[in-house]
């Protein structure tokens, strides 16, 4: 069996005004910093083997304090969404804005303007993931943790659950517990189980 940990990185700037962070490569904020320190004293990450993150400053930055010592691989397709013309704003920013309108409308299934669709995004997240996954299960790893973003989580979490897309959020700092079972994930791509890491 083996056991991923998908962890949310800390805030930036960008996060704490409630803005759409994608390719802005942003670093961590200060309070970010403490609040991912606080939940490591707390013992809220487990340990494992291998860490793979994103290649955005942000994740990078999580992973090497909450693993200081094993070396991220990084796994270019499990960047966050394109934002388009929505990045760095917020929803204040857009009130008024007849395509953000029409995107909330859509319960975001619509593209982002200049930016990735839902859909596509998803597709991206899976093509990076799953040679991970073939590979930890090949090597017999038991445990592996991945820093990410909240949107990759949640295109990850669905695409391999069925579940929503919006049902599997976190905050800053928090994550999903994931298993995979080798016979499960051979027959069907489907994750074995799954938990809340912290919400």
């Amino acid at each position: 069996m083996l056991n991923l940990v998908f962890i949310r990185h800390g805030q930036t700037a960008g996060n704490l005004r409630h803005n759409y962070i994608g390719r802005t490569d942003e670093p961590l904020c200060e309070q970010g910093r403490q609040n991912l320190r606080q939940k490591l004293a707390d013992g809220i990450y487990p340990p494992v083997q291998q860490v793979f993150c994103s290649p955005m400053l942000r994740c990078r930055q999580t992973a090497a304090l909450l693993y200081p010592h094993l070396a991220p691989q990084i796994i270019d397709d499990l960047r966050e969404c394109d934002f388009g013309e929505f990045e760095n704003l917020n929803y204040q920013d857009l009130s008024g804005n007849p395509a953000y309108q029409a995107w909330i409308d859509s319960n975001g299934t619509l593209p982002f303007p200049g930016g990735e669709s839902r859909e596509q995004f998803a597709a991206r997240c899976v093509r990076g993931f799953e040679p991970v996954a073939a590979d930890l299960l090949a090597q017999g790893v038991t445990a592996a943790a991945l820093v990410v973003h909240g949107g990759t989580i949640m295109a990850l979490l669905s695409a391999f659950t069925g579940g929503d897309y919006f049902d599997f959020a976190c905050d800053n700092g928090g994550g999903w517990q994931v298993s995979l079972d080798e016979q499960i994930w051979a027959a069907g791509h489907r994750f074995a189980a799954w938990q809340p890491l912290i919400k």
